[in-house]
């Protein structure tokens, strides 16, 4: 498995729907880029300019929104993952 290294996390995106709410099938380039994901791993944190480790908000398996163009895709063992910073998560859905 990866594991993210200092304030970055790694996430799977939600798949977005292939239709609308009328039945409406998409092509692959009309669709929105989904915003929220599943957290996989977590790094262990920020470290500020004195040398203390910041702590890390989100966890492993938080749902998190995050801003529409962030991050880097990463494809590893079949998987795709999304590599994000953590100030690119916007927020943890409950």
């Amino acid at each position: 498995m990866l594991k993210p290294l200092g304030d970055r996390v790694i996430v799977t995106v939600d798949k977005e729907e292939e239709k609308t709410v009328g039945g409406i099938v998409l092509a692959n380039n009309a669709k929105e880029k989904p915003q929220t994901a599943e957290v996989v791993a977590v790094g262990d944190g920020l470290v500020a300019d004195n040398g203390t480790k910041l702590p890390m908000s989100i966890k492993k398996g938080d749902k998190i929104l995050f801003d529409k163009y962030a991050g880097s895709t990463v494809k590893y063992e079949d998987n795709e993952y999304l590599i994000l910073h953590e100030k690119d998560v916007m927020a943890i859905v409950d």
